[in-house]
């Protein structure tokens, strides 16, 4: 059953939240972006603080998942300005982007673990790829960044061995396993119980808490939005439809935020004219008409 916002209001009043630094780790202004002639991104402008879980939600084909391709620096823009951790990504050099990638943690939806390799391997991966450090260190962080996520003693498994849950939160340790200022998490309530997704939730509130990372979250989940999120961006179309608190969220009179937080489907009202030109094309329409 759906919590009601005085319960939501309650709930994470019981949990001290630490406030956010002065300093913005993303910078985003008037970003436009295109998928051929369809323009996906329609001039957003958002930023994300030092130390805030910053909660990404809106209705399929919002553009909510190209939005953090777009912060991980995988998209490439139509236009528009972005600074990651201070550095504007259009003037920096190959090698300069490089380093700032490994400052970025990405916690992928499926989990994405290699099924070859054990989950310590996995873990590792990141230390092999990017440090000179020797086998040894590698495997002590490997275990202490699974202490982290609460699955100590798991790294000699094999990924088919896990869970659900268990996979999401080895990801977990591998996204964090070179300390990163950003961790990215696409979905990672998705496809788990109840209880193994609030389980999640609080380790994303730890990790932020005891790592001091800023944390980006895309995510459909109402309720894990609301307990983990300083700020929520509702995408509609494109356009950020709002950027506020979990209370400012709630206490909106938008009515499409409205229709998002009540789960109601938006009905099309269909124009005869566009939806014939959508059907047959537009040049036919004017054709047909003369």
């Amino acid at each position: 059953m759906a919590r009601t916002a005085d319960s939501i209001r309650t709930e994470r009043a019981t949990r001290e939240r630490p406030k956010t630094g002065p300093g913005k780790v993303i910078e985003v202004e008037n970003l436009v972006t295109h998928y051929g002639e369809r323009m996906i991104l329609k001039g957003v402008s958002m930023d994300v603080h030092e130390g805030e879980i910053m909660v990404i939600m809106g209705g399929s084909g919002s553009g909510k998942s190209t939005l953090l391709r777009h912060l991980m620096a995988l998209e490439n823009k139509t236009s528009g300005t972005m600074r990651i951790l201070g550095q504007d990504i259009d003037g920096i050099s190959n090698q300069e982007f490089l380093d700032l990638r490994k400052r970025l943690g990405v916690a992928f939806q499926s989990g994405a673990l290699f099924s070859s390799m054990t989950v310590g391997e996995n873990i590792m991966l990141p230390l092999f790829e990017h440090t000179g450090l020797d086998q040894t260190t590698m495997e002590i962080m490997a275990r202490m960044k699974l202490e982290v996520v609460e699955l100590a003693g798991f790294e000699d498994l094999m990924p088919s061995e896990l869970s659900g849950g268990m996979i999401k939160r080895a990801a977990f340790a591998r996204a964090i396993i070179m300390d990163p200022k950003i961790l990215f998490c696409d979905e990672p309530s998705a496809g788990l119980d109840p209880v193994v997704s609030s389980a999640l939730d609080d380790l994303i509130l730890d990790m932020r808490d005891a790592m001091g990372m800023s944390i980006v979250v895309v995510t459909h989940e109402l309720d894990s939005a609301f307990k983990i999120a300083d700020r929520i961006t509702i995408l509609d179309r494109g356009d950020i439809l709002m950027i506020g608190t979990v209370d400012e969220v709630l206490a909106s009179a938008s009515d499409r935020v409205r229709a998002l937080l009540n789960r109601t489907p938006e009905k099309e009202i269909l124009d005869p004219d566009k939806y014939l030109s959508r059907l047959v094309g537009e040049e036919n329409v004017v054709t047909a008409k003369l």
